[in-house]
């Protein structure tokens, strides 16, 4: 088959091009067949163009089929008046078709490629297993363009502030913690095993105590669990660790970072986004009291109150009782709530029972009506305000900053199953009241995370981050008798209420870390069979160091207006880490099995 290159691209065509000669290549992406008139539009990876022909000189025009894959040469030629397209770049322009060649014809397709609309109703499974004609959708393309440049960008910033890009292996050791590894088996010795890495963190600590100094790596990571929505089992991390910094340093480059590539990924893809401005910070323990989870959405208010105090007393038996067991009665406000029928108020309820509350108390604010009036000029209104005086409601009104209108809904439980419902109750409220601003990308800091978290079912500490992380200066004596008590040096990056990244300064001492692990419950044998190399590293000079690591498909899920990870990924997996395209898990052969000394179950 004769071919020849383009001598333009489809997007590229403009009105000044009238009249030239040109070569495209690329594929169909629809036909207008009108008897006398025939149009399509041809598309490549930098956009569409629209080509005509005389229906009698291309009888065999009707292998032209949607998605086909087409050399065709005409003639540039200004559209009448009439029949312009604003919408399009190549809109005032056509391709009068001179000759064709069929480079590749296409059969009916699973599924409509050029219409967005329909694509709504094509199962996800249908797309991951023709993921190829999936992706030349142009939203998809347009992602996959945007993970691209972003990468770029990324590199660009951090090599010329002296970063060196290093490549960490694949294959490694297991050493299970958190999340299960996936494992290979070690042909040349039955019994062995290479794992594939959750993320790079021990070597790139070791990178430190090479005197490497500033590392960082675009690196694919392995988690043995099912993906959701915004998780895959396999995926991309920005991996940077640092050595002789403090973390305010990592807290000030990364930011400036995150600056620099996302506001230049929002003029370069035209992104209908603000800039990223300053980051504010917030610690551990304030984001759990304000908003009941250490990834807050700051987009909008509506932070939690707390009317323990003020309700004690009361003869409402339901708060009186979660006192007396050490509860709290906490709260978020509804701007406009009061206006909600009881059924609605019910679906509230309903809401918070999924997420554990035992029910869901309320009062509305009111400016005029029926109900307790307050002191401050408010009324209450609510079958639970006969429980309370007119000072304790004006002291529920104040504590919440009620204003006239607003509902608000109080959980009555211990603090963490509280901050567990009310959580997600004020996002839903924030949705109703329509105050998640797509436009806004609110990022921020948490930090003073707690060191450990108690694991009620093995009984015993766990770390909140990882076990290589550093306690905080001041709280290392807390670590022999009270560790639950000791704050990390670690740091989440969070924007619009996911992760986005998370780093810590790294435990530099083989004494302290040996420490950390005992107090996890990992034995001294353990430790040696398990850590031993690190343990051994810190012994020769190990300078402070510390690092962070960006989950890269959150950052493009978050550019792209996608609540759903897969869609940013070329080759993803579905739900049960299956993929459709491959058909991935797949059998070996008996020759397999014999040569990596396995037996079937």
């Amino acid at each position: 088959m004769s071919f020849r290159s383009r001598t333009h691209t489809c997007g590229e065509l403009r009105a000044s091009n009238a009249g030239e000669t040109v070569i495209l290549n690329g594929w169909i992406h629809r036909v207008r067949d009108l008897g006398g008139l025939w149009f399509a539009d041809m598309r490549d990876r930098n956009g569409l163009v629209q080509i005509a022909l005389d229906p009698e000189k291309f009888p065999n025009r009707a292998e032209i089929r949607p998605e086909c894959c087409l050399e065709v040469e005409g003639v540039v030629t200004l559209r009448d008046e009439k029949t312009k397209n604003s919408e399009m770049p190549t809109g005032e322009i056509e391709v009068v078709l001179t000759s064709y060649n069929l480079l590749s014809p296409a059969k009916p397709l699973p599924f409509p490629v050029s219409d967005e609309a329909q694509m709504a109703s094509v199962s996800e499974e249908l797309r991951l297993k023709h993921r190829y004609l999936d992706l030349r959708r142009s939203y998809m393309y347009r992602s996959l363009a945007m993970r691209s440049s972003a990468n770029q960008r990324l590199r660009n910033f951090l090599s010329a502030r002296g970063f060196l890009e290093v490549e960490t292996p694949i294959i490694t050791k297991s050493t299970p913690e958190g999340a299960r590894d996936y494992l290979v088996p070690y042909r040349q010795e039955a019994g062995l095993w290479y794992a594939l890495p959750q993320s790079p963190q021990q070597y790139k600590q070791l990178l430190m105590v090479s005197g490497v100094e500033r590392y960082f790596q675009i690196a694919r990571c392995f988690r043995d669990e099912s993906s959701r929505a915004d998780r895959q089992p396999e995926f991309t991390q920005l991996d940077i660790e640092m050595s002789f910094i403090t973390e305010e340093d990592i807290l000030t480059l990364n930011q400036e970072m995150v600056r620099e590539v996302v506001n230049g990924l929002i003029t370069e893809f035209h992104l209908d986004k603000e800039p990223v401005g300053d980051f504010p910070r917030m610690t551990y323990a304030e984001a759990m009291d304000k908003y009941g989870c250490d990834k807050p959405d700051i987009r909008f208010g509506l932070e939690l109150f707390d009317v323990t105090e003020h309700v004690k007393g009361s003869e409402f038996g339901v708060f009186e009782n979660t006192i007396e067991a050490g509860g709290m009665i906490r709260g978020v406000r509804y701007p406009g709530g009061s206006g909600l029928s009881r059924k609605e108020v019910g679906v509230l309820e309903d809401f918070s029972r999924e997420f554990g509350a035992k029910g869901m108390a309320s009062i509305s604010f009111i400016s005029e009506g029926e109900g307790v009036a307050l002191p401050g000029g408010l009324i209450a209104k609510s079958s639970i305000t006969k429980f309370f005086s007119p000072e304790q409601l004006q002291a529920i009104a104040d504590a919440g900053k009620a204003e006239a209108g607003d509902l608000f809904c109080f959980i009555a439980d211990g603090y963490e199953a509280g901050n567990n419902v009310l959580y997600r109750l004020r996002l839903e409220i924030g949705d109703r009241c329509g105050l998640r601003e797509p436009r806004k990308l609110a990022y921020m800091w948490v930090t003073d995370f707690p060191l450990f978290e108690w694991d009620a079912d093995g009984q015993r500490w766990s770390a909140m981050h990882h076990p290589f992380t550093a306690p905080k200066a001041e709280d290392i004596p807390l670590l022999a008798e009270t560790p639950g008590k000791a704050r990390a040096q670690a740091y989440d990056m969070v924007c619009n209420g996911s992760e986005c990244g998370g780093g810590s300064i790294r435990i530099n001492q083989s004494d302290v870390q040996a420490q950390m692990f005992g107090l996890l419950g990992i034995d001294a044998a353990t430790q040696e069979e398990r850590f031993g190399h690190l343990l051994e590293a810190f012994s020769y000079g190990a300078p402070p160091h510390g690092g962070i690591a960006w989950g890269m498909d959150r950052l493009i899920m978050l550019l792209a207006d996608t609540e759903n990870i897969r869609e940013v990924i070329a080759f993803p997996k579905t739900g049960p880490g299956f993929d459709p395209l491959m058909n991935a898990p797949s059998t070996i052969d008996s020759q397999q099995w014999a040569e990596l000394g396995l037996k079937r179950g």
